[in-house]
């Protein structure tokens, strides 16, 4: 017999800490509301209401796979990021709340320019893309990504938020497919992997056995993409162009270390609100 809301919670609750899920109480609640198409207040709401047999079924399946370390997000099919929802699955990387803080700073970097060119590399699903284009609605928007399948997930959201006449998209390395923006683009955002490959082993289970290895390996030191990326992004920017690129903790004054050595001017790190380092900033001479 399928249990009510409250009962469901419950046991939602009960699995998933004897599994060891951390936050199993915020997931369950989560997976629940999933099932249910409802939010999480709702569940509190209608506690005595009794599932269906197939909403059970269903709530059950997920608690299975959350269990076994599946994130949320690839179980819910979404993810909220800049105040934006956005379809994810297992071709891309799950969008971080830190990240946010790296389109935050472009946003403040593209304020009071009316029709800004700026390229999104490694969009992955399309999150920094397609949050800039919505906030900046004058900017005109490129995003690149080794992967096919994260692009049709990329162009899935640009049009879920009716920013698909906004953001282009291009398969390819790095910069590669951008190449005929050559000295005209006035800001490039990157968020690469930046995880250094002995490390991966260590990830959470929830990110080292289900996200993309690719959009987390960075090679021997976490800044392999990104030591390519340098030189490609001095071709594309123009005179007084920025580069913002997110890093791991640690690596930033490598890269602005890097990059001063490079020529670049006005290079600065940028803590997150945890004082970790999260941003890289630099200018092109």
């Amino acid at each position: 017999m399928a249990p009510s809301v409250k009962e469901a919670l419950t046991r939602g609750r009960q699995i998933l800490r004897r599994a060891g899920v951390p936050e199993a109480a915020v997931d369950a609640e989560v997976l629940l509301a999933h099932v249910l198409a409802t939010d999480r207040l709702a569940l509190y709401r209608d506690e005595q209401r009794t599932l269906s047999p197939r909403e059970w079924t269903l709530f059950r399946d997920l608690l299975a796979r959350r269990a076994r370390r599946e994130p949320v997000a690839y179980l819910t099919g979404r993810k909220e990021f800049m105040g934006l929802t956005f379809a994810v699955n297992r071709a891309v990387l799950i969008p971080r709340p830190e990240t946010e803080l790296l389109v935050e700073r472009a946003l403040t970097l593209l304020s009071g320019r009316e029709a800004p060119v700026v390229v999104d590399v490694g969009t992955g699903c399309g999150a920094v893309a397609v949050s800039l284009a919505h906030y900046h609605p004058g900017a005109e928007i490129y995003a690149t990504d080794i992967s096919d399948a994260a692009l049709t997930v990329a162009r899935e959201n640009a049009a879920r938020h009716g920013l698909a006449h906004r953001v282009c998209f291009y398969c390819g390395d790095l910069l590669a497919p951008v190449a005929f923006l050559a000295g005209r683009v006035d800001l490039v955002v990157a968020n690469l992997p930046y995880v250094p490959s002995g490390e991966l082993a260590c990830l959470p289970p929830d990110v080292r056995d289900y996200e993309p290895r690719a959009a987390l390996d960075g090679g021997p030191n976490g800044l392999a993409p990104h030591r390519r990326l340098v030189p490609q992004a001095a071709s594309t920017l123009r005179a007084g162009g920025i580069l913002l690129a997110e890093v791991g903790p640690g690596q930033g004054r490598v890269l602005a270390d890097l990059l001063v050595a490079a020529g670049w001017r006005r290079t600065r790190v940028i803590l997150d609100y945890g004082g970790r380092e999260r941003v890289v900033e630099a200018v092109r001479q």
